[in-house]
C-alpha cells in the first residue's frame, strides 16, 4: 500500500499550498541539509537528521521528489545507490527557511527560558 498524504494540498491558499510543501517536521531541515547544492544518500541525510526516523525521512523525501523540491538519482550499480540534490524549486525555499532559522536564533532567549536549556544545538550562521 503506498503512502498518501492526509490533508489533500489547498491550491486556493498560496500561503497553505507553500506550507503544505514544507510544514512537516522535517522538510525544512532535508532542504537546509541539501542547500550546498551537494548530493547526499539517504543514510547521509539520516545522519544529519538522527532524531527522525528513517521510514518518516523517506516517505517525506518522496514527497518532496514528488513536488519537485529534490531529485533523486539512482545509480545502475549492484548494489543500488540513490543521491538527492537539491532543485532550483527547493533553493526558491531557503530564504523562507533563512528567515525562520533567523527568527528562531532572535527569539531562542524566551524558548530557553519557557523549556529549559536545550542540550544539542546546532550552530546557526546566517
Amino acid at each position: 500500500m503506498a503512502y498518501e498524504k492526509k490533508i489533500p494540498v489547498d491550491l486556493d491558499c498560496p500561503l497553505r499550498l507553500t506550507m503544505s510543501l514544507i510544514e512537516s517536521k522535517w522538510k525544512s531541515c532535508i532542504l537546509d541539509e541539501l542547500r550546498s547544492g551537494e548530493s547526499l544518500r539517504p543514510s547521509e541525510i539520516h545522519k544529519c537528521l538522527p532524531e527522525a526516523a528513517p521510514r518518516v525521512l523517506d516517505i517525506q523525501l518522496k514527497e518532496m521528489v514528488e513536488d519537485g523540491l529534490v531529485v533523486k538519482i539512482i545509480y545502475p550499480e549492484l548494489p543500488p545507490r540513490s543521491e538527492y540534490t537539491i532543485t532550483d524549486l527547493g533553493k526558491s525555499l531557503l530564504p523562507i527557511i533563512d528567515a525562520m532559522l533567523k527568527w528562531g536564533v532572535d527569539h531562542m532567549d524566551l524558548f530557553i527560558r519557557k523549556y529549559g536549556k536545550i542540550s544539542k544545538r546546532k550552530e546557526v550562521i546566517l
